[in-house]
């Protein structure tokens, strides 16, 4: 799922033929920017009932539920509604063969039967701020990394003395390419319990050719409650704590909608591509994206091979297989959209209207003159490193035992430099739980062959000068068979075998480390990527970000008065 913008947005439709006004809107600016305008179509209640920092809102009862999705509390105690497969992971975390809760569904019918999740937060808006002007300010006269370190301890001095005296979280988020900054202040509620959730059969109706497409029939939806200490606080997990009194709840109504009603959209919304230039968006349709496709497709059709012969296999891999299925769905659908909106063609017809208006004056020649120069370089350099990217962030990366193996990172770097027996033994205690946690949640004959396919599709897809050395040899010493390799690595490795690990952390071993080829054949990747990829894709990037946060500048200023 993309990665949320950490703070509350909404969007205004109304009509029959409805269009979301520019998408996405600050809170903070609706009494301005916006209030006039819903009224007109249609809006009864004020700015003031949507946000307001001294009295409650409709803010205080949206939460940003977990960190990936937005959930809305619906009673006095606490009672959250959000989606079904925002609800999935915990779902799944608590069905077994047994008690399948994702075939059949969940329902708690006294608060005593609700199911605690744990790790599952939800975050309650305080407050927001522009401190665009501050940033600004301790970023003056410098450029490149140093311009880039000074925002950054701006940004930390800032959030620290946001919640200062407080038992508040807060996060500073840059806006429109990095032209505005806005600091969030939130309050965390750590202790959230699953109250229900419909059979998959409505949840989850339709599946991968449901989603993303509308009209959409799934009965996409699962319930939570939320739990706060005596104080009504934010608390870790107690027995003793008690639902949470919101300070706002959604009313619920059952007379319907009519045509023509005003409808608004409050939530926290995933991060937005809408201002890539026409470079980008090229890249996207015809390398990235389906190259995406294509990696997603290996691990969704070896993972279901699997599921399908098994409950349990099938319930360890639902929330991933779902989390993988959700954007490889996403990726062919957009891809499409692009294409047939033409929007390539329309970026390029604002890019040349943008020179046109540069052009036309000799100080916004001096301004803005290089801004899509820079731009079109660092594109270009980022769609050498597209297909190398992508097969790192979606086959190397999330492969299934590798994530187990970033874990022993730092306990491999301690026993490489024999540190002392008490920090061996602190980071032991610190992985065993997330060792616990991985075989709880994989199969290792999964995870054998989902091991084989991606190393096979890695080793025919990208060019030889990415292969690690570790890659090379395991594809020669094995016929050319990197399946077979797997498949003899699982069967060996300490690594893959929760018995044999367990044993490894009791009295763990540098030696150990060293004669695994699974790991060393992830530090040759890690070698490859930091030798070959990042030297061009970082500087690369850094100099996107440059270029676009000019472009953006000049384009939101030719385009005055327009409100973004």
């Amino acid at each position: 799922m993309k990665k949320l913008l950490s703070c509350l947005l909404f969007l205004v439709l109304a009509g029959p033929n409805a269009f979301a006004d520019e998408g996405m809107w600050l809170l903070m600016y609706l009494k301005k920017l916006n209030e006039a305008d819903m009224k007109s179509k249609g809006m009864k209640i004020t700015a003031d009932d949507i946000y307001n920092v001294n009295n409650s809102s409709l803010k205080d009862a949206v939460v940003n539920f977990g960190g990936f999705c937005t959930g809305e509390i619906i009673s006095k105690e606490g009672l959250i509604l959000t989606n079904h497969h925002c609800g999935y992971d915990a779902i799944a975390e608590h069905s077994t063969v047994e008690h399948d809760y994702l075939t059949n569904g969940f329902w708690a019918y006294d608060k005593s039967q609700e199911i605690p999740c744990e790790g599952l937060y939800v975050k309650f808006m305080v407050r927001m701020e522009d401190v665009t002007t501050k940033i600004n300010a301790a970023a003056e006269g410098l450029t490149d990394m140093a311009r880039e370190g000074a925002i950054k301890t701006k940004m930390n001095e800032l959030k620290k003395s946001a919640i200062e005296g407080t038992r508040y979280e807060a996060e500073v988020k840059p806006f429109f390419e990095g032209n505005e900054y806005y600091l969030f202040v939130y309050e965390v509620f750590n202790d959230v319990r699953l109250v229900g959730a419909p059979p998959s059969a409505i949840g989850k109706f339709g599946g991968d050719t449901d989603n993303w497409m509308w009209p959409r029939h799934t009965g996409d939806f699962s319930m939570f409650r939320v739990y706060a200490n005596a104080e009504n606080q934010g608390a870790p997990y107690s027995k003793d704590n008690v639902p949470y009194k919101p300070k706002h709840s959604l009313p619920l109504s059952i007379k319907g909608i009519r045509e023509n009603d005003f409808a608004m959209i409050l939530g926290y919304p995933g991060s937005t591509d809408r201002f890539l230039a026409s470079y980008g968006v090229k890249t996207a349709t015809d390398i990235e994206q389906p190259e995406r496709v294509k990696v997603r497709q290996v691990r969704l059709e070896t993972m279901k091979a699997d599921m399908d012969k098994s409950d349990e296999i099938r319930i360890k891999y639902a929330s991933e297989y779902a989390q993988i299925s959700n954007y490889w769905k996403y990726f062919i659908g957009q891809s499409r959209g692009l294409k047939r909106l033409k929007v390539y063609e329309r970026k390029q017809e604002e890019e040349k209207k943008f020179t046109e208006w540069v052009n036309a004056d000799q100080k916004r020649k001096e301004t803005y003159g290089n801004a899509l120069g820079t731009v079109a370089e660092a594109s270009a350099d980022l769609e050498k490193m597209a297909i190398p990217t992508v097969y790192f962030s979606e086959a190397i990366f999330p492969m299934e035992n590798h994530t187990l193996y970033f874990n022993f990172f730092a306990l491999w770097k301690t026993l490489e430099v024999k540190a002392d027996k008490a920090t061996v033994e602190a980071l032991v205690a610190a992985i065993t739980p997330k060792v616990d946690e991985y075989f709880k949640n994989h199969n290792k004959e999964t995870d054998m062959k989902l091991y084989g396919e991606l190393l096979t599709l890695y080793y025919d897809n990208m060019p030889k000068e990415y292969h690690p050395k570790e890659l090379t040899d395991a594809h020669k010493s094995n016929k050319g068979d990197l399946r077979l390799f797997a498949k003899k690595y699982y069967d060996k490795s300490v690594l893959v075998d929760p018995v044999k690990l367990k044993a490894f952390l009791a009295k763990p071993d540098y030696k150990t480390f060293q004669k695994d080829a699974g790991f060393n054949m992830l530090i040759g990747f890690f070698t490859v990527y930091q030798e070959k990829i990042a030297p061009v894709a970082e500087p690369a990037e850094a100099k996107l970000k440059q270029g676009m946060k000019l472009y953006i500048d000049g384009l939101r200023k030719m385009n005055a008065p327009k409100a973004y």
